[in-house]
């Protein structure tokens, strides 16, 4: 049974801050609410209360409210219209779709003085003949009646019929009342058999009579020949029952007269299917897939069912995992650890315990653009280091071991005295040694020291002039 709780009415005010004292309109539709209790008390203030699509049997615990302007209990179980005469500031009273099949009881909204606006569209009453005419005699103040406006001439013929129509609405009342009573007999009827089969079903929901050895009143021996053949006719009968799917749809095309216990029972049934999915739900979850041993290390995974190359060298381990190419690289995601690496594919992991310790942080992990394949190269952190490849000795054997049956290479020399051009070897280094008087860098230099030039004849030394430098 779902109650009204603080918890509940705070949850609904955060538009005030969660402060309930001082709420003035509060939604509690859809809650399957089974009692209409508390709001008096914490909420005094409340002006608009919206309370349809639950399963209210009465309208109780709303006198207090007397601030109260509208009020909505449409797709209800109200059978009466009844305790609103408290609220003296009413003014909207929405009972759309319920079992309001007392229409007399319209009458305690006869005080209500701002009272303006009703609707019981959808309700019994609003079957009966001169329903509407008895209501809008019944309440002077009312304007409209089920959206509809109500005119002064129409308010002038309900209130001069009012003495004849009275009676006809309280025999289609009394006539209602009866079968009201006959259908609450068959629904606690049917509630007795329900209960009573809940009883004499095991665990799994079968009836213990159709099960071997089960005679109605012990348990008989199943190696009797009579009771092979009650087994035999019982797993017959096993056979021909309907499946779970079969029983709801059973369920849905039983004819039932529309009742508060008709709607309650559509409820309950609803409410097990929930539960049922829920166990099956709870059963279907898949374990937690572990992704390390006890010890640390890493298992190796592939949820996404991908294919991939796990390479290395001499410095990198490389990973080439077969993406799909227009796949968005958005739904990739790629975590690379000492020992292990991770690539989350749309959730799903792909995760590869590496042969040595990588680098995290100096890993790359790069996507083609042609192939859409996500390529991570993770360098060691150990490197093997190798030695360059040594060159062929058959190819440069040395040169003590050269075969010296061969002859010597001669040179041709030519005299120095016979060369006409230029030696353009030594031009550099001559214009060098001729400037700066050094020789070429990588040269050992020989320290030449420039002579003096005389002075001139008509040279006359001043002592006051400093010297050059």
């Amino acid at each position: 049974m779902v109650r009204i709780t603080e918890d509940l009415v705070r949850k609904r005010a955060e538009h005030n801050e969660c402060q309930i004292s001082t709420l003035e309109e509060i939604s509690l539709h859809q809650q399957d609410i089974e009692r209409l209790e508390h709001l008096d008390k914490w909420c005094r203030d409340l002006k608009i209360l919206y309370l349809q699509s639950n399963l209210i049997p009465k309208i109780e615990n709303v006198s207090r409210l007397k601030k109260l302007e509208y009020i909505n209990l449409a797709l209800n179980n109200i059978e009466k219209i009844e305790n609103l005469e408290g609220c003296e500031s009413l003014k909207k009273l929405d009972l759309t779709v319920n079992f309001v099949g007392e229409l007399t009881s319209v009458e305690s909204l006869k005080d209500l003085y701002n009272f303006k606006e009703l609707f019981l569209t959808g309700n019994p009453c609003a079957d009966f003949e001169h329903y509407r005419e008895f209501v809008i005699a019944t309440l002077p103040q009312l304007q409209w009646l089920d959206g509809v406006e109500i005119e002064k001439s129409e308010r002038i013929k309900a209130i001069q019929n009012l003495p004849f129509i009275r009676g006809y609405i309280l025999e289609q009342q009394a006539r209602y009342k009866l079968k009201r009573a006959k259908e609450k007999a068959e629904a606690l009827e049917k509630l007795k058999q329900k209960s009573k089969d809940c009883e004499g079903a095991d665990g799994d929901g079968n009836n213990k009579e159709n099960k071997p050895g089960y005679d109605g009143r012990w348990y008989t021996d199943i190696n009797d020949s009579d009771t092979q053949d009650k087994v035999q006719e019982t797993n017959k009968e096993n056979e021909k029952e309907k499946s779970h799917e079969e029983k709801v749809d059973d369920f849905w095309k039983e004819t039932s007269t529309y009742s508060p216990e008709s709607r309650l029972e559509v409820h309950n049934h609803l409410k097990e299917l929930k539960e049922k999915e829920n166990k099956k739900e709870d059963k279907d979850v898949k374990k937690e897939r572990k992704l390390f041993a006890e010890d640390g290390r890493p298992f190796n995974v592939n949820e996404p069912k991908v294919d991939f190359t796990l390479t290395e060298d001499g410095e990198n381990i490389f990973l080439d995992v077969a993406i799909f190419k227009h796949m968005d690289t958005s739904l990739l995601d790629c975590d690379v650890q000492p020992n292990f690496v991770r690539v989350t594919l749309k959730g799903k992991m792909l995760q590869l315990a590496l042969s040595e310790e990588v680098n995290g942080d100096a890993s790359v992990a790069k996507r083609s653009q042609t192939t859409g394949h996500l390529l991570v190269t993770m360098p060691k952190v150990k490197p093997i280091l190798k030695p360059k490849p040594l060159k062929d000795v058959q190819q440069n054997p040395p040169k003590e071991e050269k075969d010296q049956t061969k002859s010597p290479i001669n040179f041709l020399e030519v005299d120095s005295s016979a060369r006409k051009c230029v030696d353009l070897t030594s031009i550099v280094s001559d214009n060098q040694t001729k400037l700066t008087g050094t020789l070429p860098f990588g040269t050992r230099s020989i320290k030449r020291e420039a002579p003096e030039r005389e002075n001139s004849s008509d040279f006359v030394d001043d002592p006051d002039v400093p010297p050059l430098i």
